[in-house]
């Protein structure tokens, strides 16, 4: 028996029905096509399907689509501009080559903004050791997110000076 799901993704309000146990990866790769959220291990061990819960990086092969329920959900397809414009982490792997086949990339975005914007992450290594990348592209990806924490902590003492 399937339920009615409310919830709000990238900014769009949505309803959908969808059985009690399907996971929420596949709620947003199969019920509303957002693709860019990859499913990999499905135990929630390669981050590939991180998205954003209410602010939060989670493990969408480790919810269900009923506890989305009321909630917000955002997924790498909100981070470039409506126009196509990257985002600062997106060109920041752009520019350290910091990818390689791009699947586990979606997941790899959701996570470093996430650490970035509550500043969990100290460290690239602490950041980035929450998921994998099975093309070995880790070299490309720590020089960006090192360059990202660099420019947040610049910012934050630019902003502690004034």
């Amino acid at each position: 028996m399937k339920q009615q799901v409310r919830l709000r993704v990238n900014d769009s309000e949505v309803t959908v029905l969808v059985e009690p146990r399907r996971l929420l990866s596949d709620l947003i790769r199969e019920d509303l096509g957002l693709t860019g959220t990859r499913v990999g291990c499905e135990q929630g061990v390669c981050g590939a399907c991180t998205v954003h819960l209410d602010g939060e990086a989670v493990r969408s092969c480790l919810m269900f689509g009923v506890q989305a329920q009321d909630r917000s959900i955002r997924t790498v397809e909100s981070l470039a501009s409506p126009l196509g414009e990257l985002d600062d982490v997106q060109l920041a792997l752009r520019e350290h080559h910091g990818l390689q086949c791009g699947f586990c990339t979606a997941g790899f975005l959701m996570t470093i903004h996430a650490s970035l914007t509550d500043e969990t992450a100290s460290t690239a290594d602490e950041l980035l050791s929450g998921n994998l990348c099975r093309c070995t592209g880790y070299q490309g990806l720590r020089d960006a997110v090192v360059e990202l924490l660099g420019e947040r902590l610049a910012t934050a003492r630019s902003t502690e000076d004034q």
